[in-house]
């Protein structure tokens, strides 16, 4: 070998990690230049799949190109949280997660399928929505301290939309803060579960306030205490349960923007920055308030954090229920 060809490959060998830095770069530099996958891990009809659809048109105007919104149901919203931790990590799979699929399920199932820390990417908390605490108006309670009494006397039964739902465990929150026992009654839906509220057949329920408003307003249910830390527009005369009484309970539902580990930081800011501004934008939060949330934002290093706290904070109460999944 030629002094020129040992000098031309070493400096070929020396300026690859230049060039594969330059590539990378570039790639980034070039995203989006395809559609974006956004995983709704419920079906369609759903919520949260009703958010994922706002979310993924501004997501779609501030980046250009398409954002898809796919449902993959499942096993609390694992399928479809599973897929995105297995995806690459190259902004064009993205998640709207849950307090259940980044929270709850990592101490409800045996065996999740991914790492709702390690195998994510944070990018910006988005909306969140408390339960309302509905009895029949037949019920001889008109107040959560009147509740609490009467079950003392004899204990009443709670509906949920299943096992480990949020409604099932602010049932199991509010034994464990208030010393209670009460009956779990799950329901396949929750459709049917208010009708036997309504009828008297079930004693309480934790549901969320746009499923629940239409029967405050008919006058067949009668609301106690919302469980968010301050009252909410839609019901501003019902207290909180720590206003009502019962300390250190706080139970919200949460949807926030996940994608896979490892994301480019660049790409991240970036659908941080568009989230953010859909939550600031006053058209955009009447759409979503007449979806029974409030807006939260906030960065990725938040989001992070809450996700830690939303783990802890199940653990014990799981454990303590022994709640198992349907």
């Amino acid at each position: 070998m030629t002094f020129a060809t040992r000098r031309a490959l070493l400096g070929g060998l020396a300026a690859a990690p230049l060039l594969a830095r330059y590539g990378a770069a570039q790639a980034q530099s070039t995203w989006p230049d395809r559609p974006i996958r956004l995983v709704v891990p419920f079906g369609a009809g759903t919520t949260t799949d009703a958010l994922g659809r706002i979310l993924g048109d501004a997501l779609a105007k501030d980046v250009g190109q398409p954002v898809v919104v796919e449902n993959r149901a499942g096993a609390g919203g694992n399928v479809g949280a599973q897929a995105v931790a297995q995806a690459a990590g190259d902004g064009y799979t993205l998640l709207l997660g849950t307090n259940g699929t980044h929270g709850i399920n990592s101490s409800l199932f045996p065996n999740l399928g991914f790492d709702p820390v390690k195998d994510f990417t944070p990018i910006a908390p988005f909306v969140t929505t408390p339960s309302v605490l509905g009895v029949p108006v037949a019920l001889k309670a008109n107040s959560l301290a009147e509740l609490i009494a009467l079950t003392k006397e004899k204990p009443l039964s709670f509906a949920s939309a299943g096992n480990g739902t949020t409604g099932h465990l602010s049932q199991a929150l509010f034994n464990m803060r208030a010393g209670l026992e009460t009956q779990h009654v799950p329901y396949r839906n929750a459709s049917q579960a208010i009708t036997d509220l309504i009828a008297g057949r079930v004693d309480g329920m934790f549901y969320h306030p746009l499923g629940l408003k239409p029967h405050l307003e008919a006058g067949t249910l009668k609301a106690l205490a919302v469980t968010s830390a301050k009252r909410i527009a839609i019901l501003p005369d019902v207290p909180t349960m720590q206003e009502a009484g019962v300390a250190d309970f706080v139970v919200e539902g949460r949807w926030s923007l996940y994608g896979p580990a490892k994301m480019p930081a660049d790409i991240v800011a970036r659908l941080s920055r568009a989230t953010n501004a859909l939550l600031a934008d006053p058209a955009a939060l009447r759409t979503l308030r007449a979806q029974g949330v409030e807006p939260v934002g906030g960065s990725p290093e938040q989001l992070a954090a809450m996700t830690r706290d939303e783990i802890a904070k199940w653990r014990p109460v799981i454990a303590a229920a022994n709640i198992r999944p349907d």
